[in-house]
């Protein structure tokens, strides 16, 4: 009768050794995996330049279906955390100065915003007329897509206290809002239900003051429930469509809707 052989037990260093070669073994393939995921994607073809451009296909489609989930949890209850106005920093971070380069030849007084109605009728709107609606003020995390991120307080008019106050309801049934800075050279696109969320603003203030030219003077969008890449500097028109309006940095490759 055969005695059945009693298997001896790891020592601390066979145990260890084992561990080791197990979690190198899962992280190699892993790596191998991400790799190899990586190429696959670095060889895709490129997206059909348009509205969005400058992404992989393969890319571009997962961009599109995350834009479709967040849409469907979308709501007007869904608002970003706000702060006191004391946590709010002192000099507010200024990023990028696209289509607001002309800082000495702009002048603010002879701005007026131009509201392009889809009829084909235009509203020229002065600052003045903006001021005398409700101020709304938020202090809220502006989030940058770079990583960095600053509490700010701003204060102007909400959008849609905007829009019913110059009989711009018809509008709003539409999918889409264009806006565009005046000399054209940054353009955003916002989906219809972001544009017109409570905590949406078209801002002239920026702690207390009247907003300085590098933060957009006279006219700003603040549209928390967006990365910054979506607050657009110094609206100079206004559009409504159902149709995608162009978006600089989804041309550029990145995420046409940008939520948060």
């Amino acid at each position: 009768m055969k005695t059945k052989k009693v298997k001896k037990p790891l020592t601390i260093d066979q145990k260890i050794n084992r561990r080791n070669f197990i979690s190198f073994t899962a992280f190699t393939v892993l790596a191998a995996g991400a790799y190899g995921g990586w190429r696959w994607l670095y060889k895709s073809p490129n997206e059909i330049a348009g509205i969005t451009g400058g992404a992989r296909k393969p890319l571009r489609r997962a961009l599109n279906k995350t834009e479709l989930v967040f849409r469907k949890f979308f709501s007007n209850n869904h608002l970003v955390k706000t702060y006191p106005k004391e946590m709010a920093a002192k000099r507010v971070r200024v990023n990028s100065d696209i289509g607001i380069e002309a800082n000495k030849k702009f002048d603010p007084a002879a701005w007026k915003l131009e509201v392009k109605k889809q009829s084909g009728e235009t509203l020229n709107i002065t600052l003045q007329e903006i001021m005398a609606l409700p101020k709304t003020e938020i202090v809220f995390d502006f989030k940058c897509v770079e990583g960095w991120d600053q509490i700010s307080h701003w204060a102007g008019v909400k959008f849609s206290d905007f829009i019913d106050h110059f009989k711009l309801n018809d509008q709003t049934q539409l999918a889409y809002v264009g806006m565009e800075t005046p000399d054209k050279r940054y353009y955003v696109g916002l989906d219809m239900p972001s544009a017109m969320h409570p905590q949406t603003l078209l801002a002239y203030e920026v702690n207390d003051k009247l907003l300085p030219l590098q933060h957009g003077a006279p006219l700003r969008l603040i549209i928390p429930v967006k990365y910054g890449i979506k607050n657009l500097k110094r609206i100079g028109t206004i559009t409504f469509s159902n149709q995608r309006p162009r978006d600089y940095w989804a041309e550029e490759g990145y995420d046409y809707y940008s939520g948060l």
